[in-house]
């Protein structure tokens, strides 16, 4: 339950801000000038307000669509990003969004005409390209997590329908799926969960609806027609994460149509020095940031032989079950024994709201 709602004065009277706001008809409203002066203030602890987060309305300015880095690919052309919202419903313990903001208040932007404006013209430029512009959200929030709130996907997925050479790909731990299902399946938008084995999803994915939940939702969607993807990252090694691993895979090819998956895509835990030290002092004694991590570098990471061991393990887990070119392994190294579609390079994702960046993390 949200308690307090801030409203930017530029966005008071906007429809969608209403919609949001009439959900919570007990919580006070307060208008603000900008939403910064709430979610950049400096006297905050991430960890107090996750237990209690506010909502924050408020318009996206300046540049909403971002390109991803190179190695990130799935499949399609060029790759870009975008984020409707800021902070996450769930309490994953790897999620870098802790480490790179100071708040844990919800911070959606209602404007989304705004985003789907410079979208198009973002995929303007890649018409004619052999492969599809990808635009993923999720980056920065679970893409399905609040859409009971804020109809995101219910608004956002009938927009790309009429956006040639263009993707939408939902990243998402969410079974929130309602808004899908009760529509025919669109070619150009992918649904991709992101997985974890029971073990790991109980330790360190907090309010995440389980393994099980989320491949019934996965399930669903593919029965309907909705092209998925399955998403291994980050792949969190562990005393046990073999046979943890090989259980999971199993299963979710047990329950779902190999050959109609969309993509696979795998990756190390990985976190810029500089947020997982924040986060190391929010969960001081979790073994998490501290399993098999090399420091010495200004990207956080497993050790090169943990990483490329259990990349290498998972992803022969996965070629059992689908081929060689829907699978992507995003490597922290610069190791061709990883497979040709590994590059060298971390992520480096700008946010301008916090002027920072962050390289290489996972959500």
């Amino acid at each position: 339950m949200v308690d307090v709602i801030y409203i930017e004065s530029e966005v008071i009277d906007h429809p969608r801000t209403k919609a949001i706001a009439d959900r919570y008809p007990k919580a006070k409203r307060i208008e603000i000038e900008r939403y910064g002066e709430i979610f950049n203030s400096h006297a905050q602890n991430f960890r107090i307000q996750k237990n209690n987060p506010s909502l924050i309305l408020a318009a996206k300015q300046n540049k909403k669509v971002m390109p991803t880095p190179a190695q990130y690919e799935t499949g399609g052309g060029a790759h870009y990003y975008f984020s409707h919202m800021l902070n996450c419903v769930y309490d994953c313990r790897y999620c870098f969004l802790q480490g790179m903001l100071r708040s844990a208040n919800y911070l959606v932007f209602v404007n989304y005409e705004d985003f789907v404006d410079e979208i198009r013209d973002v995929a303007k430029n890649h018409a004619n390209d052999d492969k599809p512009a990808w635009f993923f959200s999720g980056y920065d929030c679970d893409s399905l997590a609040y859409e009971p709130v804020t109809n995101f996907a219910d608004f956002f997925v009938p927009e790309f329908s009429s956006i040639p050479n263009a993707v939408l790909e939902l990243r998402t731990k969410s079974t929130q799926i309602r808004s899908l299902l009760k529509r025919p399946a669109q070619e150009n938008v992918v649904i991709a969960y992101s997985l974890s084995p029971d073990r790991v999803a109980q330790e360190v994915e907090i309010g995440a609806p389980s393994m099980k939940k989320r491949i019934d939702a996965l399930a669903k969607l593919q029965d309907k027609g909705w092209r998925i993807g399955l998403r291994f990252d980050p792949v969190i090694w562990h005393q046990d994460y073999l046979s943890d691993y090989q259980q999971m895979i199993d299963h979710v090819f047990d329950k779902l149509d190999a050959d109609r998956i969309d993509s696979v895509t795998l990756g190390g835990f990985r976190l810029p020095k500089g947020f997982y030290k924040t986060m190391r002092k929010l969960h001081p004694e979790h073994w998490l940031f501290s399993a098999g991590l090399d420091e010495k570098n200004a990207m956080v990471t497993y050790t090169q032989s943990i990483e490329n061991e259990v990349l290498q393990n998972v992803g022969r887990m996965c070629e059992a079950h689908v081929s060689e070119s829907k699978l992507f392994a995003y490597s922290s190294f610069d190791d061709e024994s990883l497979g040709s579609k590994e590059k060298e390079g971390s992520q480096n994702k700008e946010s301008s709201e916090e002027k920072g960046s962050q390289q290489g993390a996972q959500t």
